[in-house]
């Protein structure tokens, strides 16, 4: 990448995060619908000026609970670009720059990490979103892997946790599980480019993405799975992992049922 098309994408991503400053105060006011679609253009043209092609497939939920791999900070703009929804993210990301006053005004569902029995209320409120109509997007990973198992090096997360499956049983909500990958837009090779593991810094990382040549994100929207009455929540959570790591969108319409939960 040339130093004056690395500036050029720079120039563009700093506007767009000014843009969400001012989409920050816009949002509490705007009706459910404008909201959503200011979201999606405000992700959506982020990712561009990123110089990253978003390709989605299947259809775009409109509720339940969303549930996705997590591979790096990239992953939120795509979800959002595709599904906007209330995320669920750690209490830190308020404090953090441009793009925290814009988190707290989409109305992000925020965590603290260090106090685990604050998990019954934050449920709660997932479950009080979920019953209202709204979509809620979580990572249940909970942390960032390399991003693909079919990448070199690479192998998937260390599972789904299964707590915030549970407001989604409590609302009587789908789960609605989607694939993140990158990779190459010319060879179609999958790529660690954007994962955000190990060592990695945040500016490390995002001068990484800005330099990438052809670097695609495609998220894969599969059949919801809806939760019967009592359902296992963990059990639910393995049947949400396997099909965000079989990475094969399955088309809305077909419905499996059986081991309390239908698909």
């Amino acid at each position: 990448m040339s130093p004056a098309r690395l500036l050029a994408r720079l120039l563009a991503v700093l506007g767009m995060l000014a843009a969400g400053t001012g989409l920050a105060v816009l949002l509490p006011v705007l009706p459910a619908g404008a909201r959503a679609a200011a979201i999606r253009g405000w992700a959506r043209w982020t990712v561009r000026a990123f110089g990253v092609r978003l390709v989605a497939r299947g259809r775009p939920p409109r509720r339940g609970l969303l549930v996705a791999n997590h591979a790096s900070w990239l992953d939120v703009l795509a979800l959002l670009a595709v599904a906007p929804a209330r995320m669920v993210a750690k209490r830190e990301v308020r404090s953090w720059p441009l793009v925290g006053p814009l988190a707290v005004a989409a109305g992000t569902v925020l965590v603290d990490r260090s106090r685990p029995r604050d998990l019954p209320a934050t449920v709660a409120r997932v479950a009080a979103a979920l019953r209202a109509g709204r979509p809620v997007a979580v990572f249940p990973e909970g942390t960032t892997w390399c991003g693909t198992a079919d990448a070199v090096g690479c192998r998937p997360g260390r599972g789904f946790r299964p707590a915030l499956f549970q407001a989604a049983i409590d609302a009587g909500a789908p789960v609605v599980p989607l694939r993140i990958g990158y990779r190459c837009a010319v060879t179609g090779v999958p790529t660690t480019a954007a994962a955000f593991v190990g060592d990695d810094d945040l500016l490390r990382s995002v001068r990484r993405v800005l330099a990438a040549r052809d670097l695609e994100v495609r998220v894969s929207v599969s059949a919801a799975l809806h939760p019967v009455r009592g359902a296992d929540r963990r059990l639910l959570a393995r049947a949400a992992e396997s099909v965000v790591h079989l990475a094969v969108a399955t088309p809305p319409a077909r419905r499996r049922r059986g081991l309390g939960l239908a698909a």
